[in-house]
């Protein structure tokens, strides 16, 4: 008698570059402190390995709007064609569309987050993945919908901005999954977030 294999849980997962004193924009929401790292490719090398099983990237309205100035265009990064194809979701009230240069556009969804997302998650597919929207990644974190934080510690220290981790994020026990240096000085941390005790 074969065996009946159970359908893989999607999860979610928050990507964020960050500073080694916990920042992820400047105050008024600039990423200047990407520069402090010239070559990014090592770590992007890497990704390729975990979007191998993303089918799906959530973006909130500011972060669509800064991708969509670079990614459509971008040439020699090591991840653009999968970033350009992968599926995305825009959260926002105030899009009525989200295209993505000449690459299939993104879907827009103006309704609850949480809600959305929860629906999401009951739905077959592959893992869904946050990238910087800051905003977004803090509510899903709130509701104790994010199955892994992964943070690329920029090194640098900003002294003042924006946090992805702060008193509003509540606490979660993680479990760690890697730790990783790479040459041009950042640290790839992953961490797997236990769930709650219901």
């Amino acid at each position: 008698m074969s065996e009946v294999s159970t359908p893989a849980t999607r999860r979610v997962i928050v990507q964020e570059l960050t500073t080694l004193d916990g920042f992820v924009a400047g105050p008024s929401g600039e990423l200047d402190f990407f520069e402090a790292v010239s070559d990014f490719g090592e770590v992007d090398r890497d990704n390729i390995d975990l979007f191998a099983d993303v089918d799906l990237v959530l973006l909130g309205r500011n972060t669509y709007q800064m991708f969509v100035e670079y990614w459509p265009t971008a040439e020699g990064e090591v991840v653009a064609e999968v970033v350009n194809t992968l599926p995305k979701l825009v959260f926002s009230s105030t899009l009525g569309r989200a295209p993505w240069g000449s690459w299939e556009p993104a879907q827009v969804y103006d309704g609850n987050v949480i809600e959305r997302v929860r629906q999401l998650l009951r739905e077959p597919g592959g893992d869904v993945v946050v990238w910087g929207s800051i905003t977004l990644a803090k509510s899903l974190l709130a509701a104790d919908l994010v199955d892994e934080i992964q943070l690329r510690v920029v090194p640098v220290l900003l002294g003042r901005g924006q946090r992805l981790l702060d008193e509003d994020t509540g606490m979660h026990a993680l479990t760690l999954l890697e730790a990783k240096g790479y040459e041009s000085g950042i640290v790839t941390l992953r961490y797997r977030v236990v769930p709650a005790t219901p």
